[in-house]
């Protein structure tokens, strides 16, 4: 169940599948229950993770990156998850995957020559800063301010639950520059030591421990007016364009993670023994794993024809909601099931579906609720 492609895959994403599962299990497996643990992995791991090329898919050579697409990028996302064991690991090497992509698709070519090639050289760790603590998914209600000053932008407000936050050497902004709603919204590039920009707290988490998520503070921060990405009061289309791919990012993971789940639950029935018999030998247990790999079959299915139309050229709005929906579903179910087939063992900290389970839980929260995912389908069915 591990590896299952996509039957839109070619010989070039299994050579990349075979690459990025020699790293994580070299790099990362390892270590992973020991960096959970301390809450973080060490900040090498960047430059190791950019000799690998994983941190330059899906970005122009003319960057330092690796070239690819989304579908490079989701098959070497699933290979570290799995390989790895480690999703904070894995969501922390790759929080550029969603703060670069609007310096790449809308920022000027200084700006782009500035931010990119050090980040992708493992070199500096970029982070994206949307959500605030007086709102979560109501990206057009954000409250922190940018005001101009001469060549500049006085930017004061907060941002919470930002991975990479702890670390970012700068930090992709949405701020509001203009009146309320989404027309007055922009984005800036913040960078650390930049007067009035600060962590406020590390903050602990259920899950993802080995990443660190972070409290920004902006107390009259003073940004250049040329770390303005876009035009100003036109940020609101990078984000939503940013959220679609990230949605889809994030299905990924629940089908990897789903995966990694399903799979240590079929090792353990098959070992654990009862009444004189592997437990595996129980109908009622075959079907428990019939029906987890049916739901990571489906939700690997959807995810795989959305990521196509979108390398297309298609709207997938609607679609990559449906897609992270269906994904999170099914990866809440398998690692809830694959606790219940370990039994007491499932429930120790020790053991990796207890982990796993901890983190699936983040899925229907982050990047858009779930409840906004189906907010968003009613928008592009027409009702």
């Amino acid at each position: 169940m591990t590896s299952l492609p996509s039957l839109h895959e070619t010989p070039e994403h299994a050579r990349l599948r075979d690459e990025i599962r020699r790293f994580a299990s070299r790099e990362i497996a390892p270590f992973a229950h020991a960096w959970e643990e301390a809450n973080e992995f060490p900040r090498e791991l960047y430059e190791k993770a950019s000799r690998a090329g994983l941190l330059g898919i899906g970005y122009p050579e003319a960057y330092g990156g690796s070239g690819g697409d989304l579908s490079h990028a989701i098959a070497a996302t699933e290979e570290m998850i799995t390989a790895g064991t480690s999703v904070g690991t894995a969501v922390g090497l790759g929080s550029h995957a969603i703060a670069l992509p609007p310096i790449l698709n809308f920022g000027t070519d200084a700006q782009k020559q500035r931010f990119l090639p050090p980040v992708l050289a493992g070199e500096k760790i970029a982070a994206l800063a949307i959500t605030e603590p007086g709102g979560g998914s109501d990206v057009a209600s954000l409250a922190t301010r940018a005001i101009k000053d001469g060549d500049h932008y006085v930017v004061t407000g907060a941002k919470t639950f930002i991975t990479s936050g702890c670390r970012a050497d700068f930090v992709t902004t949405a701020v509001r520059t203009g009146g309320e709603g989404h027309g007055g919204i922009s984005l800036l590039v913040i960078e650390r030591g930049m007067p009035g920009f600060s962590v406020g707290k590390k903050l602990a988490k259920m899950g993802w421990w080995a990443s660190d998520t972070a409290e920004l503070v902006f107390d009259g921060c003073r940004v250049p007016r040329d770390n303005l990405i876009g035009e100003e009061n036109a940020g609101f289309i990078p984000i939503m364009t940013n959220f679609a791919v990230e949605r889809l990012l994030l299905a990924g993971n629940c089908v990897a993670i789903a995966s990694l789940a399903y799979d240590e639950a079929v090792r353990y029935a098959r070992e654990r023994r009862a009444f004189g018999k592997p437990i595996m030998g129980f109908q009622v247990l075959r079907h428990k794993l019939a029906n987890m790999a049916t739901r990571i079959a489906a939700a690997r299915a959807l995810m795989n024809d959305v990521v196509a139309r979108y390398l297309r050229g298609d709207m997938v709005t609607g679609l990559a909601a449906m897609a992270k929906n269906t994904a999170t579903d099914a990866c809440s179910f398998v690692c809830d099931e694959a606790v219940q087939i370990f039994g007491g063992h499932g429930y120790m900290r020790e053991t990796l579906v207890e982990r796993l389970y901890r983190d699936a839980r983040l899925y229907p929260i982050g990047g858009g609720t779930r409840e906004i995912m189906n907010e968003i389908i009613c928008k592009t069915e027409g009702y």
